[in-house]
């Protein structure tokens, strides 16, 4: 596949992260409080599904296995708002078995293929190990955010959340630069702000 049809998947992928983080912010900011709007997830699923396919376009095992790890916590943050039942009964089985339908797809030869994402020249073995655990931390995030919102019974974006979001995305960005990935250094720039500026609120907000 062309490598500019390539790029570009991953970059509409990071141009809705952008904007999910912008919108959360903007809410934030008019109610001086972490916010966590319905578009957050509903954009974070959408960016997700295109990140994976990057991902798999680029050989990069890394990106994969974060954005797999995720992909049901956006859903599961969409049913917690009561948002989840209001899309369209076929789009939401196509969402659910998705991840099922990538993975047929994902078989060569009755097989998948470790050998590339693991072997792939263009990444050395600690450069996949640094990229495994930044997106590790990055996606551990989300676990977290998972299980206090269902301690809570509420979509919320706790103090954890924006500190491992913070950390993981500093790792990535060295990891992009390293990879020469212009997809993950320009999605990550924007994000390391939004996350330094909720950590800010949420301190200003307990104070």
């Amino acid at each position: 596949m062309n490598h500019w049809i390539v790029y570009s998947i991953g970059f509409l992928a990071q141009i809705l992260f952008s904007l999910r983080l912008i919108i959360q912010w903007i809410n934030s900011e008019k109610t001086k409080r972490v916010a966590t709007p319905t578009l957050f997830w509903t954009f974070s699923l959408m960016a997700s599904f295109l990140l994976f396919l990057y991902g798999y376009l680029r050989n990069d095992f890394a990106i994969m296995l974060g954005q797999a790890l995720t992909y049901f916590i956006y859903i599961r943050n969409l049913q917690l708002q009561n948002q989840w039942p209001k899309i369209p009964r076929l789009l939401r089985y196509f969402l659910l078995f998705m991840p099922l339908l990538v993975s047929i797809f994902y078989f060569n030869n009755n097989r998948i293929d470790v050998a590339i994402l693991f072997k792939n020249k263009d990444i050395p073995l600690w450069l996949l190990c640094l990229g495994i655990t930044a997106h590790t931390i990055f996606t551990l995030r989300f676990v977290y955010q998972w299980l206090y919102s269902e301690k809570q019974k509420s979509s919320t974006l706790p103090f954890g959340f924006w500190v491992l979001s913070l950390v993981g995305s500093l790792l990535i960005l060295i990891y992009a630069i390293f990879r020469k990935d212009p997809v993950l250094f320009v999605g990550h720039i924007l994000g390391i702000t939004i996350y330094l500026r909720n950590l800010i609120l949420l301190k200003n907000q307990d104070a």
